[in-house]
């Protein structure tokens, strides 16, 4: 049969791979194969309340392997290292594990491939970033700053350390998405943390840094919207500083292009992406400068016609810019893709990408959510604040459940999820 491989298990990808294992994988017409170097899944959306412990990673995440049983396809632990085009064989790095070889370098045979391995934070080779920041990419790197942030609060707790007018210090570069929302979700999480076992501890005790090097926070969204969030993080005690940059990262904090030091006991970098530097040759397929895979409207690659690429590690012209980095980019990607594949095995004509804005939302944990609505859906643009945002937003969380799950599936879990509220500690402080 023929063999599609679908690479890197986000958004796009663990949509497409479930799409297509429903559509060929189970009724015999495909095998469909998954690749990722993690063994569960989030919604990348999702990883600054990981970071915070307002969501635990260990209950929330979905399991490749088991999902993989239920939907007709297979999941294979590895990591790409490599594609010979000629013989379409996809090669996956050694998989290590303290020191021992886990899994041994493997091939996979593919006749359609699909790479959705999304992207990381680009540090822009900023001396010290890569050493003393940490970058919220996967739910690894989310869990490191919220262990690192539960130790500096139970050692500020103990030194009796708010006595003495002192601060938990975090400084945060890069006001997208990310950014904003892991602001704004810190105090959230510092606020719950006496309750549950760390004494002398309050949002006073929490000194946040906002720092974007544009001229103001969340550029994708409108301006009245911006405002709007900056006054709602400046109201909670976030220091944003706008057309500052960053030059540097050391122990003691940021340095800035004036010379300024930003003290700070935890960092974050989350102020811009690329793909990882072995896509910039891969295989000879056409990249962009930030290692993006250069597309056609098909979503083919622009050299190999087996090879798609879709998310972020998609380079997809859009009029005279280019399709935005974003979850619902991915998602409207792996349709696409689901139903070209269908198309290529049936010798038809293939479909051309549209991109559609449905607009942005950006939550500042249980303070406000605010955003715009744009697309299909109207003429222009809304403008969304408040609770009415609020619930927008998480309807796009569902969404995402929905297209794997199915809405039967997905309405006993949002059930069982009120029941987990109430039975258990909305923090994770362990």
């Amino acid at each position: 049969m023929t063999n599609i491989v679908v690479v890197g298990g986000g958004a796009g990808g663990l949509e497409l791979a479930t799409k297509l294992g429903r559509k060929l994988g189970k009724k015999g017409k495909a095998n469909i194969t998954l690749v990722d170097r993690n063994r569960t899944h989030l919604w990348k959306p999702l990883l600054h309340e990981v970071a915070t412990g307002s969501l635990d990673a260990g209950i929330d995440a979905l399991s490749y392997r088991t999902h993989a049983a239920k939907q007709g396809f297979e999941f294979q632990l590895g990591e790409m290292q490599g594609i010979d085009r000629e013989q379409r064989k996809l090669m996956l790095a050694p998989m290590m594990a303290e020191g021992q070889e886990v899994l041994p370098a493997r091939q996979l045979d593919y006749d359609y491939l699909v790479i959705a391995i999304g992207s990381v934070s680009n540090d822009f080779n900023t001396p010290g970033v890569k050493q003393h920041c940490i970058f919220l990419d996967n739910p690894g790197r989310a869990e490191l700053f919220h262990t690192r942030m539960l130790n500096r609060f139970l050692q500020f707790s103990q030194n009796d350390e708010a006595e003495k007018g002192g601060k938990v210090k975090v400084a945060i570069v890069g006001a997208g998405a990310t950014g904003v929302e892991l602001s704004a979700e810190l105090y959230n999480a510092v606020d719950q943390m006496r309750a549950y076992g760390v004494p002398k501890v309050s949002a006073q005790c929490l000194e946040v840094t906002l720092v974007e090097a544009g001229p103001r926070i969340l550029p994708a969204l409108p301006e009245r919207i911006s405002g709007s969030a900056h006054s709602e993080l400046t109201k909670m005690g976030v220091d944003v500083r706008t057309a500052t940059r960053i030059t540097e990262a050391n122990e003691q904090g940021l340095m800035t292009a004036d010379g300024e030091l930003i003290e700070a006991d935890l960092m974050v970098w989350a102020a811009g992406i690329k793909c990882p530097s072995f896509m910039q040759d891969l295989a000879g397929l056409e990249s962009n400068r930030i290692n993006q895979l250069v597309v056609k409207p098909s979503l083919q690659t622009s050299n190999d016609e087996r090879i798609y690429a879709i998310g972020d590690c998609a380079a997809c012209a859009m009029g005279e810019g280019w399709v935005p980095p974003r979850a619902q980019s991915a998602h409207q990607m792996a349709s696409l893709v689901y139903k070209n594949l269908t198309k290529q095995l049936q010798n038809k004509p293939l479909q051309d990408f549209h991109y559609h804005d449905h607009g942005s939302l950006v939550s500042l944990s249980n303070y406000s959510t605010v955003g715009s609505l744009m697309g299909n859906l109207m003429r222009g643009s809304m403008k969304v604040e408040g609770q009415l945002a609020r619930l927008i937003y998480l309807s796009l969380y569902r969404m995402h459940h929905i297209a794997l799950h199915g809405y039967v599936k997905t309405g006993l879990m949002i059930l069982v999820g009120r029941i987990n509220q109430v039975l258990r500690p909305k923090m994770k402080l362990h």
